[in-house]
């Protein structure tokens, strides 16, 4: 008998390697298993993750004020808060506020400070409206001098310069990315203004705004650059060109388009631009320090500020501050929540047991017959449920009335138990009271009633065997029922809305109230991360006290 020992690689029946088709047999049925459940991780991506990573974002997202107020933020970054500031911040304020008001953001602005300092709101929102006039006495003065600065074929030749403008078209795309209803645009050079360079030496602060002019012509309103009289803000920066001596002294040798009508600019008085007087005539709360360090402190693109004003906690110029007593509700809101969430959940325990007890102790038919009763409140609105508790729980409702007619309560001393916490415990621990005794059922259900008979014949008596056997081993349903009902507590907000008055509403009534009423979506992001936060950290204690894999529901 010879021997025969083989040389090469295990092949298939192929002729292929055997680990090589072996891998590639693995590698399809894993492709397949992801195929299977892909809709699902589509779906949890964009229905679970998603939500919750955009609320996250929002609770730190500040953008606003740095683009809105670009020039205004970079002076500020020097000034010492200590008294309101210089003319040069209230110049770049001029120009960003114009261009936020053609755009229409300043209100979205005021209404994001306004959060933070009351009355910014309403200051953003009328100098807004006088921006214009502000620079309309510099467009006055220069169309007296001269008529051509009232044509904007003149501006237009005038700012083109006629020559090659190296660097400028940058200049055009950087005031484009200003605008914020520009974010998706990208510049491509195909306009028919850049600013030419000669012009823009002599001229900085004229050609940047009528750089501005230009972009939000050609791409907001879609208008011919050359066809549109520029904006007052335009007059307003070659009068503050036309101040600087420099500026003067390189007009008169200048020979581009428009160099005489310069020159008699130059030569002629104008109105003194004082931006910091003009401001504060519009609204003396320009003059107001503490409006000026909201701004400069809510300045950067990402804050904590959101999540401070959450915890009753405020961002200052000076550092983090505790806001005053009269202001501090959502401390309250959040211990209020968590208290009344447990009350409601021993409620449920304390009612749902012995349901749940009776129905797994019951022949089929009859416990079927309860489990319909039980389930019968899924079939009524929510509405309507929490709508009979408001009729049962008033004053003059069903249950004092029965009080009253059977001697138990005074007329004159009837009970309030609407609008404010036991209504709101009454009528939430009616309608997540099925969320407990399910789960609970379902794992009664597989205790075998031979270990109660087991238990008596060893000389147990009813309740030692009910303690010692039976309720240890209905504990994993206890569990389940609890969390389940725990954080449906917690995120309700219909029913304390209705029944809860102000001494029975939950975070998540404030939190609907910022999202629909206030609008402050970063508030309310920022509330509900660390709700998200605190019911992630109670998950994780059960899980170290009870252990989340003691939590069954059923089987």
């Amino acid at each position: 008998m010879s021997d025969t020992t083989q040389t090469g690689p295990v092949l298939a029946a192929d002729g292929t390697p055997l680990k090589r088709s072996l891998r590639r047999a693995l590698r399809a049925q894993k492709m397949r298993a992801l195929a299977l459940i892909a809709p699902l991780l589509i779906f949890v991506l964009v229905a679970f993750i998603a939500p919750i990573a955009d609320m996250l974002f929002r609770s730190v997202e500040n953008q606003i004020v740095g683009n809105t107020l670009p020039m205004t933020v970079e002076e500020l970054r020097d000034w010492d808060g200590t008294e309101v500031p210089d003319e040069q911040v209230f110049r770049a304020l001029f120009f960003d506020l114009f261009l936020a008001a053609e755009a229409k953001e300043h209100t979205k602005l005021g209404s994001r400070l306004n959060y933070e300092q009351s009355g910014i709101s309403s200051l953003f929102r009328t100098s807004g409206r006088d921006v214009g006039d502000i620079g309309e006495v510099f467009q006055d003065a220069l169309t007296e001098i001269d008529p051509a600065f009232d044509e904007a074929r003149f501006w237009y030749d005038m700012m083109s310069g006629g020559a090659e403008a190296e660097g400028n078209e940058r200049l055009l795309s950087n005031q484009i990315g200003r605008l914020e209803v520009l974010e998706a645009t990208n510049f491509s050079g195909d306009v028919d203004f850049v600013p030419g360079a000669a012009i823009s030496d002599i001229l900085p602060n004229t050609a940047r705004a009528y750089a501005v002019f230009a972009a939000f012509t050609h791409f907001v309103d879609e208008d011919v650059v050359a066809e549109e009289e520029p904006w007052e803000a335009v007059y307003a920066a070659l009068a503050i060109d036309l101040e600087d001596p420099a500026t003067r002294a390189a007009l008169a040798g200048y020979d581009g388009p428009g160099a005489d009508v310069l020159r008699r600019a130059a030569d002629a008085p104008l109105p003194p631009v004082d931006m910091k007087a003009a401001f504060i005539d519009s609204n003396k709360d320009w003059q107001r320090v503490g409006f000026w360090k909201v701004i400069k402190t809510y300045s950067p693109p990402y804050t904590t500020g959101y999540f401070l004003n959450a915890v009753d906690m405020e961002k200052t110029a000076e550092g983090i501050a505790l806001r005053s007593a009269d202001q501090r509700i959502y401390g309250i809101l959040f211990q209020r929540t968590m208290f009344m969430s447990l009350m409601i959940t021993f409620s449920c325990i304390l009612l749902g047991y012995p349901v749940a007890w009776i129905m797994a102790n019951l022949p089929a038919r009859k416990a079927n017959l309860l489990m319909i009763l039980v389930l019968l409140p899924f079939w009524t609105s929510l509405l309507v449920r929490t709508s009979a508790w408001k009729v049962m729980l008033q004053q003059q409702g069903v249950i004092n009335d029965t009080l009253v007619w059977l001697g138990l309560v005074a007329n004159e001393s009837r009970l309030v138990m609407i609008n404010n916490q036991f209504g709101t415990i009454v009528a939430m621990t009616h309608i997540l009271l099925p969320f407990m005794i399910l789960p609970m059922y379902s794992v009664m259900q597989t205790i075998p009633p031979s270990y109660l008979r087991a238990a008596k014949s060893l000389g147990a008596t009813n309740w030692t065997a009910f303690w010692r056997v039976y309720f240890p081993q209905s504990v994993p349903g206890i569990g389940a029922g609890s969390i389940l009902v725990f954080i449906l507590a917690i995120g309700y907000y219909i029913t304390p809305e209705i029944v809860g008055g102000t001494t029975g509403t939950f975070i998540s009534n404030r939190i609907a109230y910022h999202i629909s009423t206030s609008l402050n979506w970063g508030l309310a992001a920022a509330l509900g991360s660390i709700l998200l936060a605190v019911v992630l950290i109670l998950y994780w204690a059960y899980d170290k006290i009870v252990g989340i894999d003691n939590v069954k529901l059923g089987g």
